[in-house]
């Protein structure tokens, strides 16, 4: 399992990791993949530095990445916009109604978190700036092509950017726009994705942007012979997310014991593509929040990051609460093949040797 993007970043395989832990970012990276830290948990510029420091004591001197969430649009934003105003109050009291239906008590005085700054374009924006301050050897962005001058800020520093799309229009503009790398994104994703499945989303993208261009195969991939699936569609590596929420370097540190559980019970139909998490598609756990969404009396998402402001305290609440059953979190439909805590160290291995054993199958059939 070698591609061009092996030599590239300098990593053994081209299994790419998407996770808001770093902990499974720096296992990934240190078992021969790239793990990327998510940034949009950070609401302080400083936690993201003091991580990144760890990241770059703890992955044995192998790379790793950062993913941010900026929109290339510039969103209407900042001090002299108060963005809580402009929830309606009719949204604040469903979700209020709603946690309060579902058994969801308040948080402790004094816990919980500002918002969730992470969203912002602003916000984002400080994220990059701190990423590079450190060694990140790329920077992605979950929302499409960054703005034009954040690539460009990325390249001089000598870092490469990934963007994720979910049609093959959507990958030409980002490569007009200076990205590096085209991650094709299926419908079977977590988090934002498209309406276009991978089995033909990838091939689009790699025939769209032609054979100088690396493409990361995305979306419901969970084993090695999905990996080599992905390979055999022409893309050059894989970006992985949902499997890493059942590790153990994962698990082990997230409080939220119910969310674990709710992974490992859950199947392949058990995930909705909804609006509800950001305020724009976005693939989730099918939950008792999710199905309270699509109840008559339900309002309509608000765009984001109005969506992400209103419920982002009724997150804190339903991860602190732990109810497997009241959750609300990104995950894909390879949710159904993640029903065991095992290591960062073992799942690597695991898709090595599959990838290993589906090449070797093909090529027993070839003769």
């Amino acid at each position: 399992m070698h591609t061009d993007l092996c030599d590239r970043f300098g990593i053994e395989f081209p299994i790419f990791a998407f996770t808001p832990s770093e902990h499974v970012a720096a296992a990934v990276s240190r078992a021969g993949g790239l793990g990327v830290l998510g940034a949009v948990r950070f609401n302080d510029s400083a936690e993201l530095d003091e991580t990144l420091t760890w990241l770059d004591e703890n992955t044995d001197g192998k790379p790793y990445g950062v993913d941010v969430v900026m929109p290339m649009k510039i969103p209407t934003e900042g001090k002299s916009v108060d963005l809580k105003a402009m929830i309606p109050e009719e949204h604040v009291s469903f979700v209020e109604r709603t946690l309060q239906q579902l058994g969801v008590p308040p948080l402790p005085e004094g816990e919980g978190r500002e918002g969730v700054l992470g969203w912002l374009h602003s916000m984002a924006r400080s994220h990059v700036d701190v990423a590079l301050k450190h060694r990140p050897v790329l920077i992605a962005n979950a929302l499409g092509s960054p703005p034009v001058d954040v690539i460009e800020q990325a390249h001089a520093a000598g870092v490469a950017v990934a963007a994720l799309a979910g049609a093959a229009k959507h990958a030409l503009s980002h490569l007009k726009n200076g990205v590096d790398i085209i991650v094709a994104q299926g419908y079977e994703a977590g988090g934002h994705t498209g309406e276009i499945a991978s089995m033909v989303l990838t091939p689009d993208i790699v025939d769209a942007v032609g054979p100088d261009v690396p493409v990361l195969g995305a979306g419901g991939i969970g084993s090695g012979r999905q990996v080599a699936a992905s390979l055999a569609l022409g893309a050059q590596g894989v970006w992985t997310g949902s499997m890493w929420l059942t590790t153990e370097e994962y698990s082990n540190l997230n409080t939220n014991k119910g969310m674990t559980e709710a992974f490992l019970r859950a199947t392949s139909s058990d995930t909705v593509r909804t609006r509800v998490y950001t305020g724009k598609p976005a693939r989730l756990l099918k939950t008792r929040w999710t199905e309270a969404w699509d109840a008559d009396d339900a309002p309509t998402p608000l765009p984001m990051p109005l969506q992400n402001l209103l419920v982002s305290d009724a997150h804190n609440r339903m991860n602190l609460h732990g109810d497997p059953d009241v959750v609300s979190m990104p995950v894909g439909q390879i949710v159904g093949r993640m029903n065991e805590v095992r290591s960062v160290a073992d799942v690597m291995a695991e898709l090595v040797q599959g990838y290993e054993e589906a090449v070797a199958r093909l090529e027993k059939i070839r003769g």
